[in-house]
């Protein structure tokens, strides 16, 4: 990293100049914070008491067995309180948040964990809470939003533009122009303006601290390949982080939807579909036209629904640290399936793309190499969208006769 949050020429803080000074005390704050000797153990006991940490590191028998390749584990992030990696990074900014003296915080979600994460926080902390949703992602994660409404958070559905999780972000950066006295903006994934990349991967950095060290004791070496879905890249950079050494290979995976060739999907880093730009207050690759404007985008997965990507993992890209491939919709579901089958474990469908990824390339190892998957969340959030995929014909009775009970 370089002046000002840069990673090469990736990143930056392009903010208006009423946010500029909000920014610069955030900046100030979270230095002092990772300064305080005492902070990560407070971190860490926090994390301990409220969100089961550590999660465990879970050797897949059956699923390596079935591969006749390398060995499978999987991170258990699903295991966190609230089902997915979103904790650590929320759990991290409450606290930050407390020192700050703030009293209210806003956020954005697109598969609702992060959204369901941070009313979960606000609760335990006392502070206010509102979460910007686009309707679209409000539909398909209905679940969410009925748990952040119970903790006492007031979803906003976004109705601009796409009206998925780009939107959601546009609209809790204007809610905070509005209240930066009051509120603190929970920026969810590790991109948008400095310090929040570096802050959000902070705070994620537990899952590689605590994956290296579950590996060690179990295999007493490395990993050959670690694996982590891409869409922001928090809960990758959480993992990659605790494997710089260049024999652990990085592999992220994005979202191909329906195939890179269709133009619906939502990857950045594998497709000549992106290029680099400035939005959202950083410079990173995103999903765009000639002209600078942001292209639809379509995954089976709300969380990787988006048309930018961390700028260390751009970065990453660019330096040839880390690999990135893309998997579709029609393979996250044979994943899923099969993950569920084998081990009786439920991915959500943002980590479903990292097991596919993980389940083309174990076939052709050796069987004395080990690999690590992120599972950064559980599928329950995703019941409705992995029921229509599946087609289940008793599940969609269901549907129809609780709604005829309604309209009764």
């Amino acid at each position: 990293m370089i002046d000002r949050g840069y990673y090469g020429t990736f990143g930056g803080a392009f903010v208006p100049e009423i946010l500029t000074a909000t920014f610069d005390e955030l900046e100030a704050e979270f230095r002092k914070l990772k300064a305080d000797p005492g902070f990560w153990q407070e971190y860490c006991d926090l994390m301990g008491s409220y969100s089961c940490r550590p999660t465990p590191l879970t050797y897949a028998e059956n699923l390596t067995r079935h591969f006749q390749g390398a060995k499978i584990y999987i991170k258990r992030e699903d295991l966190n309180h609230t089902g997915a990696h979103k904790a650590n990074n929320v759990m991290g900014q409450g606290l930050l948040v407390k020192r700050m003296g703030k009293t209210r915080v806003i956020a954005e979600t697109g598969a609702g964990q992060h959204g369901v994460a941070t009313a979960t926080m606000a609760a335990k902390f006392g502070f206010d809470c509102t979460v910007y949703m686009g309707e679209v992602d409000v539909k398909r994660q209905r679940p969410n939003v009925f748990w952040m409404e119970q903790m006492g958070a007031t979803v906003v559905p976004v109705t601009d533009g796409t009206r998925i999780l780009k939107d959601a972000i546009n609209e809790a950066f204007r809610d905070w122009v509005s209240h930066m006295d009051t509120t603190h903006y929970v920026l969810g994934t590790a991109c948008g303006p400095h310090p929040f990349p570096e802050m959000v991967s902070y705070f994620q950095s537990i899952i590689g601290k605590e994956a290296r060290k579950q590996i060690l004791e179990r295999e007493s070496k490395l990993p050959t390949r670690v694996y982590a879905c891409v869409g922001g890249g928090s809960n990758a950079m959480g993992i990659f982080s605790g494997f710089p050494d260049d024999q652990v290979e990085c592999v992220g995976v994005e979202a191909a939807g329906h195939g890179l060739a269709s133009g619906k999907h939502a990857s950045r880093l594998c497709t000549d579909d992106a290029s680099v730009g400035v939005a959202q207050g950083y410079k990173t690759y995103f999903l765009q036209d000639s002209d600078g404007q942001m292209k639809e985008t379509h995954s089976i997965a709300a969380g990787l629904d988006y048309v930018g990507v961390s700028p260390i993992l751009s970065q990453m890209h660019d330096q040839g640290t880390a690999r990135f491939e893309a998997v579709t919709d029609a393979e996250v579901i044979e994943a899923l399936k099969l993950t569920m089958g084998k081990e009786g474990i439920i991915p959500a469908l943002e980590s479903a793309h990292a097991f596919a990824q993980a389940f083309k390339e174990a076939p052709t190892m050796s069987k004395d190499d080990t690999i690590i998957i992120n599972q950064s969340g559980r599928g329950d959030k995703d019941i409705f969208t992995i029921a229509d995929a599946l087609g289940d014909p008793s599940w969609k009775r269901f549907i129809m006769e609780k709604a005829g009970e309604y309209h009764a």
